[in-house]
């Protein structure tokens, strides 16, 4: 590895075999890598059933994480191929977005169809480890995304990556540790986003199993308590409680805005429960002009691309039109109101139709038939299926926990140099 620039640098914390060790040096890329790029391999040319392994440069940015250790793609192509060697590091060269153009990739595997628009960046496999690169790299997205060219379609070249500054340990075994290390916290990972998938899924089947089908008046699965008690019966989601469409406060008063109430947005309603936080807030000023909704009640998104989310907010709060909220009456149980509604909204937002900017106005919204039990076993399914979002709200937890403690760590292990 050439060794001819004198800035040199040491991460915070480094394993014990290795605080004795020289302090890290400061390359720029091209003087450890040499640059190539992957040729043809249009989308048409991938196949389920083809003999050839293969990666569209898409996929970087869709599918793959900082290792690449099974390829998903084949095809039959033979046209003018470009071939992996293992320990590639791979980087897409183009996009709208800039921000994806510093996603690095090492592939472990040789003779792997490279399509065109993939950067690849190969050094000797036993001087520079491609798993710790393409770490740094990613680790380093604002340095490289300074290296990117473009106004609407994003482009990003060897000739610029080349200038890109890394520190490398003296010892090759350190980068092998620190990628060792990572990859063992990206199985956490990746075992803790399996746990949430499968939760959710399980939530998915067993409302499936506690709600009515299409043509039923009784759920497959009904608590023993219950099974005795006869059909569901027909209600709208006007028979719940009160729907309030969500008005939004003059943005010409700042006095209206910046306080600690929150008033919600489509924007504000996330694959989550609940909403508690919103990203704007109104004062008691602003508040007194808007249709309070009492916490507890549900949101129902009813306008634009998101239609069909649904949240229950966890405190008082005002909403924007976009939102039309049901709260329910002493007849029904909050949470089972948002649980019926959770499990109908596809079928909601299909009565929006094709156009420009879909939308369910607030009489159509509150005719929509749903089948109810009675109020006590509404309680019960809301319960079971509150324990469930508890298990998976937990595990979401878990894995967020785990992504900003690999962040934190890639702060660690990686020099922080006085030029960054």
């Amino acid at each position: 590895m050439n060794t001819e620039e004198k800035k040199t640098f040491s991460p915070k914390l480094r394993f014990p075999e290795f605080r004795g060790a020289e302090e890290w040096s400061n390359q720029q890329l091209g003087n450890v890598a040499k640059f190539f790029k992957g040729k043809g391999l249009p989308k048409s040319a991938l196949t389920l059933n083809g003999k050839r392994p293969c990666i569209h440069y898409g996929e970087l940015f869709t599918f793959y994480s900082e290792v690449i250790d099974v390829v998903r793609s084949r095809t039959n192509s033979e046209d003018d191929l470009f071939l992996s060697v293992k320990n590639d590091v791979l980087m897409p060269t183009s996009d709208v977005t800039p921000s994806g153009l510093a996603k690095a990739c090492c592939l472990n595997s040789e003779g792997v169809i490279l399509g065109g628009d993939i950067l690849v960046i190969r050094t000797d496999k036993d001087s520079v480890n491609g798993e710790f690169l393409a770490r740094q790299i990613r680790h380093l997205e604002h340095k490289v995304l300074q290296l990117v060219s473009g106004s609407t379609v994003f482009h990003l070249y060897a000739s610029s990556m080349e200038k890109l500054a890394l520190s490398f340990p003296s010892k090759f075994a350190e980068q092998q540790k620190i990628a060792d290390c990572l990859s063992s916290l990206d199985e956490l990972i990746a075992v803790q986003a399996r746990i949430v998938e499968a939760l959710k899924a399980h939530k998915k089947g067993l409302m499936q199993q506690l709600f009515p089908r299409e043509g039923e008046t009784q759920p497959r699965l009904r608590f023993p308590e219950f099974q005795n008690t006869g059909d569901w019966v027909e209600q709208s989601v006007g028979d719940f409680g009160k729907v309030v469409t969500g008005n939004t406060p003059s943005t010409a008063q700042p006095a209206f805005y910046g306080g600690g109430i929150p008033f919600a947005s489509p924007a504000d309603i996330s694959d989550l429960r609940f909403v508690d936080q919103t990203k704007t807030t109104l004062t008691p000023e602003g508040f007194a002009v808007t249709r309070p909704i009492r916490a507890g009640s549900v949101l129902f998104v009813c306008i634009g691309s998101t239609i069909g989310k649904v949240a229950q907010n966890v405190r008082d709060c005002a909403t924007n039109q976009q939102i039309n909220s049901v709260v329910p009456s002493s007849k029904h149980s909050d949470n089972f109101v948002y649980f019926a509604l959770s499990h109908a909204s596809e079928r909601i937002a299909l009565l929006a139709g094709r156009q420009a900017v879909p939308i369910i106005n607030k009489s159509l919204f509150s005719s929509v038939q749903l089948l109810v039990p009675k109020f006590a076993e509404q309680k019960r399914i809301a319960d079971c299926l509150t324990t469930l979002d508890d298990l998976i709200a937990a595990a979401i937890q878990g894995f967020d926990t785990l992504k900003t403690h690999k962040k934190g760590l890639m702060q660690q292990l990686f020099p922080s140099r006085r030029d960054d």
